[in-house]
């Protein structure tokens, strides 16, 4: 932001400094490319496949440690 668009917003009163915030997030929203349902469907399935994945590994580490843990420590 320039030293002048600084100046003209400490000017501005809360509700338009609040209208310009909320007008810039609808702009930059306008911008994005939103993923198409097949992507979207895709994106979804592989992170549940990964989410799935990584627990099934931390619940192994934990049988496994759990029964050295018992072995040890009887």
């Amino acid at each position: 932001m320039s030293e002048k668009e600084g100046a003209v917003n400490e000017r501005l009163n809360i509700f338009a400094r609040a209208g310009l915030f909320y007008r810039q997030i609808v702009s930059e929203l306008r911008k994005v490319v939103w993923p198409s349902r097949k992507q979207l469907t895709t994106y979804t399935a592989v992170v549940l496949v990964f989410v799935t994945f990584i627990i099934a590994v931390v619940s192994l580490f934990d049988v496994v440690l759990t029964k050295i843990t018992f072995w040890v420590f009887g």
